[in-house]
């Protein structure tokens, strides 16, 4: 291979290679709200907390690509434009020069601290879970998630799905089984409006759990004896999936999350059935009894026994003594 050809087919690698790391941030943008196999980036998210935390992830993944190419670029120049076969002598001044010392020193800095700001303002954000419209309660337990609608009345558990666990201990291979959300589906969903801010109080009734949906963005502990808090605005409706993300005994894996964002009619009408559904029996009204007969009245049951009780009178006198 002549000196020419070897220069553009390293120039050609080194061109696709940029064109490969400039092209995963766009390649993320079509990522959808739940991971899948061979996913490349962070999810984009359905909450304002998960877009501060994509857009701080995809600023980061820029100004590290940037001096990715800036950094492998000039070793790739160094090494092959001023390599020692060439003729090249090493420059004393700009190895050890304390200006080029002190920049590149100071630009991590400035870079560090710049980030700082989205970073801290998206924290901020996350943990204010003022004038929240309703609040849910999360509790923890070896192996399900028990969900209450504070003030509603509602409250239900949430388990791993059936035909998941049939599947898990039967011992087939759960790629036959013919089951799109194996470990990932539940019996009881947890139903929430969209565009409503919801407050989470998250807890624990045995071990510590983890309550993570990444399409939320966020992860909060569950811990018994310990409250945390936690808010979610979803903007879009939809199924989103997660996971218990805390290695809580041999049943972690099955603990799934399923939360069904619907519309605020749709959730009212929802709740109003639940609600329904645990309302008490209104009580039955007893038959008409029909009128018994009257009983008859003292006075006219006693006669006719006073007068059967009564003795045998006395015969008159006179009769007596005519029969003498």
């Amino acid at each position: 291979m002549t000196p020419g050809r070897f220069k553009i087919g390293v120039a050609k690698q080194w061109a696709l290679a940029a064109a490969v790391a400039m092209a995963m941030p766009l390649l993320a943008h079509a990522q959808s709200a739940d991971p899948h196999r061979w996913q490349l980036n962070m999810d984009r998210g359905v909450t304002p907390t998960s877009h501060a935390a994509y857009d701080a992830h995809m600023i980061t993944l820029w100004i590290c690509v940037v001096i990715g190419v800036i950094v492998f670029g000039a070793m790739a120049i160094a090494m092959f434009k001023f390599r020692k076969s060439k003729g090249a002598v090493a420059d004393t001044e700009f190895t050890h020069s304390t200006k080029l010392e002190v920049l590149w020193t100071a630009l991590p800095i400035l870079i560090l601290v710049g980030l700082a700001f989205p970073a801290t303002s998206g924290l901020m954000r996350m943990y204010d879970t003022r004038d929240a419209a309703m609040t849910v309660k999360v509790t923890g337990f070896q192996w399900m998630w028990k969900y209450d609608y504070l003030g509603e009345g509602v409250e239900f558990t949430s388990r791993l799905d059936r035909k998941s666990d049939e599947i898990r201990q039967s011992g087939v291979d759960a790629r036959t089984a013919n089951h799109p959300h194996y470990l990932l589906d539940v019996d009881n969903q947890l139903v929430l409006p969209i565009n409503t801010k919801i407050r989470f109080v998250l807890t624990a009734d045995d071990v510590i759990h983890a309550w993570w949906v990444p399409a939320l963005g966020w992860k909060q502990d569950a811990i018994p004896g310990i409250v945390n808090e936690a808010w979610a605005e979803i903007q879009e409706p939809g199924i989103y999936r997660g996971q218990c993300a805390e290695l809580c005994g041999k049943d972690h894996g099955f603990m799934p999350i399923v939360v069904r964002a619907v519309s605020k009619d749709e959730y009212a009408s929802w709740l109003a059935a639940e609600k329904a559904k645990r309302a008490p029996a209104e009580p039955v009204p007893a038959p008409a009894v029909e009128a018994a007969p009257e009983a008859p009245m003292a006075d006219d049951v006693a006669a006719p026994a006073a007068a059967d009780a009564a003795p045998q009178t006395e015969q008159p006198a006179a009769t007596v003594a005519a029969a003498g």
